[in-house]
Order: C-alpha cells, then structure tokens, then sequence
C-alpha cells in the first residue's frame, strides 16, 4: 500500500470516527451548559484553536463553510465565552467520549502508536488549523482519550489538504461542495446560498482535487512503512464499523 493509497483508505474511516463524536450526546450536551447554539458551538469549537483571531481568518483557514455562516457562529460565541475556552471544552469532551467509546477497542495502543507518527509526519505548510490544534499537547489519562484526540488530528489535517488542493484545482469551496455527492445538500448545510453553480462540469476538476489531496496527505503516511499502513488502515477501518454498528 503506497502513502497515497492509505491516505485515501483512511479518509472515510477518520470522518466516520469524527462524526460519530459530533452527533454524540456529550458533545451537545456541552454547547446547552456553554449557553450556545449548536451552529455557534461547531464553529468556535473546532477553529477556538486559533486563538483570538477575526472571523475571516477562520473562514479562510476552515474554507468549505460560508463565510457569512462562520461571521454568524463566531460573534455569537464571542459574545457568551472566548472561543479559546470553547475549543478547550470540545478536546475535554472528545478525550471523555474516547475513553467511553474506543476504549474497549483491541489493539488501541497499537492504533494510537501508527496515528501519533503520522500526525508527528505532517508538514504544517499552508495548514494554519491543523497546525493549531497540533500545537495542544496529546494528554489524556486513559488510552481511548489519547486515540480519540490523534484521530481527531488526521481527520482535521485532512479537512485542511482538502482545502488547498481544492483551491489548486481552480475551484472554490462552493463549486467543490457541489460537485460532491451530496451536492446542494451540503451547500445549505454550509451556509452557502444559492444560485449554485451547475455540478456536470464541475465533477472530473473534484476528481483531481480528491487525488492530489491524497498525495499531499500521503506524505505523512509515508512515516510509516508498507505493512504498517495496511495495519493502521484495517485498524482504523474496523474502529469505524464499531461505531457504526
């Protein structure tokens, strides 16, 4: 398995891992006692990393979202807690959620070792949120905490690849959202109002985004050698059949 292949082995397996801790109850839990919405919540939870920053630096460091949605999401955080204090409370809550659902998992210690080399791998050229996040030391009291928090890494520096590569291939964000599967689904969902642009001639540039954004994840996976990119992908492929079954 080359660097590139599992990079794009172990993109659906990271986002499933991602989303299943998103829709957790914990996780909602914590906007209600923060006193936020939970669109207020998503956006200064993930990009509070970056400190405190204007709204538009997080619109260009997260991309795929509306600018104008992420302007609505930071400001109404802003005004009941520091953004900062809200990104603190989502690593607390995902290192809980890690040591109650992935705890349990065999062969975590082994996952958390193959994750934490490549996380330590990554470039952080043109990934300001990644970088960020990276920066907030990996400590957990319990092995689940530890793996919930590196996974949640790779899915962050895969989210931030996509972006430039995306951006490389000439689109933007709208155009590459429309051109996915869930097309004007998503759109809405991202905050990005229509007209939309038509998908047909978008699809085959998204293509192209999609395989430089493995080779450019794939650079990391390149810390580990062959068989242990197979063993991390099937690792982390069967950890997400566990939370989804």
């Amino acid at each position: 398995m080359t660097p590139e292949q599992a990079a794009a082995k172990a993109r659906p397996a990271l986002a499933t891992v991602a989303r299943a801790f998103a829709e957790s109850p914990r996780t909602l839990q914590r906007a209600r006692l923060l006193g936020l919405s939970g669109w207020a919540y998503h956006v200064s939870a993930r990009a509070g990393a970056l400190g405190d920053v204007r709204p538009e630096t997080v619109a260009a460091a997260v991309g795929f979202i509306a600018p104008d949605a992420i302007n609505d999401g930071w400001e109404a955080a802003a005004k009941v807690t520091p953004p900062t204090e809200v990104a603190g409370w989502h690593l607390h809550e995902l290192r809980q959620w890690g040591a109650a659902e992935l705890g349990s998992f065999p062969r975590l210690a082994r996952l958390s070792e193959l994750a934490g080399r490549v996380v330590s791998a990554v470039d952080i050229s043109a990934l300001p949120l990644f970088a960020a996040w990276r920066a907030v030391p990996v400590t957990s009291e319990t092995p689940g905490g530890q793996a919930a928090h590196l996974l949640f890494l790779l899915h962050e520096h895969r989210l931030g690849v996509q972006v430039v590569s995306v951006r490389a291939s000439g689109m933007t964000p709208l155009q590459a959202i429309i051109a996915g599967p869930d097309g004007e689904t998503e759109a809405v969902a991202f905050g990005w109002q229509p007209p939309y642009p038509p998908a047909g001639p978008l699809v085959r540039r998204r293509m192209w985004a999609e395989s430089i954004a493995d080779s450019l994840s794939g650079q990391a996976y390149a810390a580990l050698d062959g068989p242990e990119r197979v063993e991390f992908c099937g690792l982390l492929e069967s950890l997400s059949h566990r939370l989804t079954s």
